[in-house]
């Protein structure tokens, strides 16, 4: 008895990329193409009558964005999964389109092996994402993460305006009526937290994240 393919339909609006991955996937007793299209016009009038397991989407097509297509595709067919197939690899287009609602996202660059192990991921129902999207997704999270947690106190961002301003740890002292000691255990403490060496990378990190 034969294995049941599993159908799927190709979006994209570069003749040999659709080709490309066309015959990847024809290379897998598991898939079955059930349509080609370079427009989202195309792919809509399909859907009219025509329900594919799974939709590799490009999101950059002549005459519709990503995110409307999407939403197109899920008032037509609610149930079929849609794997975004793109060469934007700019976290604010992978966490939109994610954010969206799509099952994955894999980006052309991605080795033909990868590529199928994401559709068969998707299709099992779990978040499918590329090698190079999970960098990208882990290396914004890390950056939002970086911007968060750090915190400076009142007395850490006085400390920071005056050195900025040029004044020494004595200067700093008899300004706040503090002693030195306790100025230099701020200093530590404030290197730290922006994650810095000295004074002049201080004041850069200070001034990038508008703390004075």
């Amino acid at each position: 008895m034969s294995e049941t393919k599993r159908t799927v339909a190709v979006v994209d609006d570069h003749p040999i990329v659709l080709d490309g991955l066309i015959n990847l996937l024809n290379s897998e007793k598991a898939f079955k193409v059930s349509g080609r299209f370079t427009t989202g016009r195309q792919l809509l009038d399909f859907l009219q009558d025509n329900q594919p397991e799974i939709i590799l989407l490009d999101i950059a097509l002549p005459d519709i964005n990503g995110m409307d297509l999407f939403d197109k595709i899920r008032a037509l067919s609610p149930g079929i999964v849609v794997l975004v197939f793109s060469n934007h690899n700019e976290p604010s287009a992978v966490l939109r389109m994610l954010e969206g609602g799509v099952q994955g996202y894999i980006l052309k660059s991605t080795p033909p092996q990868e590529i199928i192990h994401c559709i068969k991921e998707a299709l099992e129902g779990r978040l499918a994402l590329s090698g190079e999207v999970q960098s990208i997704l882990e290396a914004q999270k890390r950056q939002v993460l970086t911007t968060q947690t750090i915190r400076l106190s009142a007395r850490e961002k006085e400390i920071v305006a005056l050195i900025a301003a040029g004044n020494t740890t004595a200067q700093i002292a008899k300004t706040l009526f503090l002693s030195k000691f306790t100025i230099e255990n701020h200093r530590k403490n404030i290197l730290q937290k922006l994650q810095v060496k000295n004074v002049a990378e201080l004041i850069a990190e200070a001034v990038k994240r508008e703390l004075i």
